[in-house]
């Protein structure tokens, strides 16, 4: 596996990007970015900026802060002829440039989270804090052009950007709670409810072959006989209602609670073990 991220940080600085991406190039690696340019937005934004931010009284980061990062780094790309990879696309703006990207042969990939195929960012309303994440859940017509991407193959992957808090983390006023959600459990409904008529060959590529191919992962998101047995078994007809007290992480910071979503997985199977039969993980 080689990927190489600062995770949740940003880097700003286009010349350590440059030689980030020129160094990986060496060897075939690939950098994945956070896109998010700080200036734009300020330290102590928290939610997507527009109507919403400004009527609820929240500080707000736009759309732009991501997007001229993922257009810096796309063109950086072309420049050096290595790799990089875009971390939880969360805006239409986003996708124009990755389809422009792609068309030019650059060599850049994406991904998706689950929350940002689905939410919006009217559920600030109630200034909940389980719905504080970062990227920030956006306005419905990115959602929908997010949607678009990952059918049409302009975005690679989906990526759950996990991140379980405990309850003394995200019990505090909106703008001071910390960001972040669960995801794996609910991520293949999640998937199958905002995409509701794909194919299963599609649903395994941008939740397995393709993230695989990405990380250079090889044999992974394969059944070829001789590569290692991951596998899961889902239940496409089955609607699950999603309670967060149900839940194996010890993290309460779901954001599908009270929701049904479409498919369950019954069975899983990892390096030839069953890790969960009939829904529940094995001993």
């Amino acid at each position: 596996m080689r990927v190489f991220s600062d995770d949740g940080k940003c880097v700003h600085d286009a010349r350590v990007m440059r030689r980030a991406l020129e160094y990986v190039k060496a060897f075939g690696g690939v950098v994945s970015q956070h896109a998010r340019d700080p200036t734009p937005a300020g330290p102590a934004a928290c939610c997507h900026e527009g109507e919403i931010s400004g009527r609820l009284g929240l500080p707000g980061w736009p759309g732009i802060a991501e997007e001229v990062i993922v257009a810096r780094d796309v063109m950086l790309a072309r420049h050096t002829g290595s790799r990089v990879h875009v971390a939880h696309v969360s805006t239409a703006g986003s996708v124009e440039v990755l389809r422009w990207a792609k068309a030019q042969g650059i060599d850049v990939t994406a991904e998706v989270t689950p929350h940002h195929l689905l939410l919006t960012t009217d559920l600030l309303e109630g200034y909940d804090p389980t719905y504080k994440v970062n990227p920030p859940l956006r306005p419905a017509e990115d959602v929908a052009a997010l949607r678009v991407a990952l059918a049409d193959g302009t975005i690679d992957a989906v990526a759950t950007d996990h991140a379980p808090h405990a309850r003394h983390d995200k019990e505090h006023a909106f703008v001071d709670a910390a960001f972040g959600m669960l995801g794996p459990e609910t991520a293949l409904a999640v998937v199958r409810t905002a995409l509701p008529d794909p194919a299963w060959t599609d649903v395994a590529r941008v939740m397995s072959t393709n993230p695989a191919r990405i990380a250079g992962l090889p044999g992974h998101g394969s059944l070829d006989v001789g590569t290692p047995a991951h596998v899961v078994l889902v239940d496409p007809s089955a609607s699950v209602t999603i309670d967060r007290a149900d839940s194996v992480s010890l993290s309460r910071n779901n954001p599908w609670h009270g929701r049904a979503l479409t498919s369950r997985v019954v069975h899983t199977v990892y390096g030839g073990r069953v890790t969960v039969r009939e829904g529940a993980l094995t001993s």
